[in-house]
């Protein structure tokens, strides 16, 4: 038997995808359940451009970043904070690489917090306060970009809708967009378990990854069409079987092109905010890898077992549904022959000719060309004889 491998390439893995989908289904209730409990649990990890807060810009020269990072909180300690929330490091990042400018990121202060705070990194790091920037950040911007990303993403989804009503059928639209949903719902619950902090590249990255995951759904559902197409003229395939073999079919395809995808969001997140230090890349890289995991995910477990499920609710798949394993059910008992079985006439092998038959076979078929033949009539028969009679006379 060929392996695995060798049969997922050539599509005949035969995984039975979506005749498990209960299996697929309960384990996405379960992870959209831990999800929306994470949400109100834990909520999310906002940044300073959703949140305030305050903003500060050292150079590079004072050392490492977490050199840097350790002294802003010695700071932060020591500045005045009657009565409220206790001040911390939001995030920091380096901007521009060697000799560049650490950016540091804190909660949200007053003005006398923020110049306190300021001074003692003058006296900490024996610099002039002039090369020490402080600048405080509105949570107002933040939420002006939410609210542009949510009526970007209504409108997308709208035009989604649309296309794929155009495209195909509105049941695969509505097993597209549930894909998609649920998509962002898993990928926002990761972020609010693991607390990644939020910040507007991590919306942009959002929106990016339904791109992804659209184009992957419209492929499976482009074979699925190609194999459902008159799918109820026969009695040999239900449309739950026929839509598995699609998935068997792209399921190469589908992987290649997830690997394709993560391969370099992969190298953006690990090597340019890992190894370089690239805060913006981070944000984006990381809500890119995890979403179009979780895309691959739902384009294959999700999305066709839904389109399934939907049209099993037409009466005529249920109909037909009910034919095929009614004629299957005659077939096992003997009832009713398969098309492809043969006759005892049909199938016992032909009998070889000898040789005399065959010569002869041969002899009766006339040359191409030739004349044909008749048997000479006997007597005279109106006619002249055959020979002269002896002894006659001619007169």
């Amino acid at each position: 038997m060929s392996g695995l491998a060798t049969r997922l390439y050539k599509g005949q893995a035969d995984l039975n995808i979506v005749g498990k989908r209960k299996i697929w289904f309960t384990v996405a209730a379960v992870a959209v359940l831990i999800a929306v409990v994470s949400f109100f649990a834990r909520g999310f990890t906002l940044g300073i451009e959703f949140s305030g807060g305050n903003e500060f810009q050292v150079p590079a020269s004072v050392g490492t970043l977490q050199h840097a990072e350790e002294t802003v909180e010695e700071a932060l300690a020591e500045a005045p904070n009657p009565g409220g929330d206790p001040l911390r490091v939001a995030s920091t990042q380096q901007v521009g690489g060697g000799e560049g400018t650490y950016l540091i990121r804190t909660s949200e202060m007053e003005p006398e917090q923020s110049e306190a705070v300021k001074q003692h990194l003058v006296e900490a790091f024996g610099i002039p306060a002039g090369e020490i920037s402080n600048s405080r950040v509105s949570g107002a911007w933040g939420a002006q970009v939410t609210e542009r990303a949510l009526l970007g993403l209504v409108i997308f989804v709208a035009v989604v809708m649309l296309y794929l009503i155009v495209r195909f059928e509105w049941r695969m639209a509505a097993a597209a967009v549930s894909s998609l949903l649920f998509d962002l719902l898993l990928t926002a619950g990761v972020y609010s378990l693991v607390g990644f902090e939020i910040t507007p590249s991590t919306i942009i990255g959002f929106l990016t990854i339904l791109g992804f995951a659209l184009y992957d759904v419209v492929v499976v559902f482009d074979k699925v069409q190609e194999n459902t197409r008159g799918i109820t003229a026969s009695s040999s395939q239900t449309y739950a079987e026929a839509a598995n073999l699609a998935v068997n079919q792209t399921l190469m395809r589908s992987i290649n092109t997830g690997l394709v995808a993560l391969l370099p969001v992969g190298g953006l997140l690990f090597i340019g905010a890992g190894l370089l230090g690239a805060g913006t890349l981070r944000d984006l890289g990381l809500v890119l890898f995890v979403g179009m995991g979780i895309a691959v995910y739902s384009s294959i477990f999700f999305a066709t077992p839904v389109l399934t499920t939907l049209k099993g609710y037409e009466p005529k798949y249920q109909a037909h549904t009910q034919r095929v394993l009614a004629r299957r059910a005659a077939i096992a008992r003997g009832d009713v022959t398969p098309k492809t079985a043969r006759s005892p006439k049909q199938s016992a092998p032909a009998q070889p000719r000898d040789d005399a038959e065959v010569a002869a076979l041969a002899g009766a078929a006339p040359k191409v060309g030739a004349r044909p033949t008749a048997k000479r009539p006997s007597g005279n028969r109106g006619g002249r004889s055959g020979s002269r009679p002896r002894g006659g006379k001619r007169h």
